[in-house]
């Protein structure tokens, strides 16, 4: 049996690619952050029902953007954060010179683990920056009701679980911030890009301000704006610079692929979930773990994870994929264990490994494959036959 199965599928439509021809014939366009930018953000936080959304160039740049301001409204501390999800989350904290502070994750969510949070939690913790792993919802009714009676700020990565939900609400409604990308692999893309969202407006409006440099006009709100000049009488009303920020502006290209393709993400997403559901009944229970929390996921990807700790049939498994033309992964979100990475050796010094044993397991023995709308029954069952295949 040999057949293709790649990691991901180009999710652009000839509707995607009119949608920027006739954008481009236009006379006179703006091509740079313009209305269309602004009609995305609306339609996005219309989409997840929640009052602002900022569209920037990525959804590592949101990351930054979302900690950068934390910073300067809360001031330092630490935050809490996961073993398992992409580097610029870390990266972020770091950055803004928070202290990091890891916790093991949830082996049927692959998010961080509830006990360890709370475990983890003290006085210095100044948020949780929790990450909604590979589809999965991450949070729990305990966590967010703790989280609140401490006052820690909750701030949510939803950069892999677009449309999924906890108590029939979409993720990145219950955090003071989410996070958002549009990466070509994820559930819907705009070539690159990503979204920072808040129902808080001051967080919106300094979100807005940090995107483009830092300048005091960007904050759309003309009353503030009006103090901020009468305030600094000696500079120029348009080059006012609050901030050291950044240049994280997204293209009016980026932004009508992003209205053309969110038309289409409902009903992608209930592919992608129908495809999961599918490949959890066909996949070898013996073999491979099928207990995880289904409950309102959305995955943009299948995780194959090994059950036993076996070397040997992880090398016969990566062998057989690799014959079978069936593209993979393997340490799922991130590449695994993220104590593990060479950027991290100066915060993990006195880190003892055997503390993380969940990730540990997902770092050595957990993979991913591509899951899109376009894929069959069919084909999922050869997929799962030729994982079962694998003799232990």
């Amino acid at each position: 049996m040999s057949f293709f199965h790649p990691l991901m599928s180009n999710n652009f439509t000839k509707k995607d690619i009119n949608s920027v021809i006739s954008l481009l014939k236009k006379k006179n366009i703006v091509l740079t952050q313009s209305k269309n930018v602004r009609r995305f953000e609306k339609a996005w936080s219309k989409w997840l029902n929640i009052k602002y959304s900022v569209f920037v160039n990525s959804g590592s740049s949101a990351n930054l953007l979302t900690i950068t301001a934390l910073k300067i409204l809360y001031g330092k501390g630490e935050i809490i954060l996961p073993t398992l999800t992409w580097v610029s989350d870390i990266n972020s904290v770091i950055q803004n010179n928070f202290k990091p502070v890891f916790v093991d994750i949830d082996p049927k969510s692959l998010s961080m683990s509830e006990v360890e949070i709370i475990k983890k939690v003290n006085k210095n913790t100044k948020a949780v920056f929790l990450t909604h792993a590979q589809g999965f919802n991450g949070l729990s009714s305990k966590l967010i009701s703790f989280l609140k009676k401490r006052k820690i700020i909750l701030i949510e990565d939803v950069c892999e679980s677009h449309g999924a939900t906890f108590k029939n609400k979409k993720l990145g409604t219950f955090g003071k911030i989410s996070n958002f990308s549009f990466y070509y692999a994820h559930h819907m893309s705009t070539i690159e890009g990503g979204m920072v969202c808040t129902n808080d407006k001051k967080i919106y409006e300094l979100i807005k301000v940090l995107r483009s440099h830092g300048m005091a006009r960007e904050t759309g709100n003309i009353s503030t704006e009006r103090k901020i000049i009468k305030k600094y009488p000696k500079l120029s009303p348009k080059f006012i610079f609050l901030y050291s920020g950044y240049n994280f502006r997204n293209t009016e290209i980026g932004a009508v692929i992003g209205l053309s393709q969110l038309k289409s993400l409902n009903k992608n997403n209930s592919k992608r979930s129908r495809n999961f559901r599918i490949f959890l009944k066909y996949i070898d229970k013996k073999k491979y773990r099928t207990d995880f929390k289904i409950k309102g996921s959305c995955n943009y990807a299948f995780p194959v994870i090994l059950k036993n700790k076996n070397f040997k049939f992880r090398e016969r498994f990566e062998k057989t994929l690799l014959k079978n033309k069936i593209e993979f992964r393997r340490g799922n979100a991130g590449g695994g264990n993220q104590l593990r990475q060479p950027y991290l050796k100066n915060y993990v010094k006195s880190v003892n490994l055997k503390n993380f044993k969940e990730v540990e397991h997902i770092h050595f023995f957990g993979y991913y494959i591509g899951n899109y709308p376009s894929l069959e029954k069919n084909k999922i069952i050869k997929i799962c036959n030729v994982l079962n295949s694998v003799r232990i």
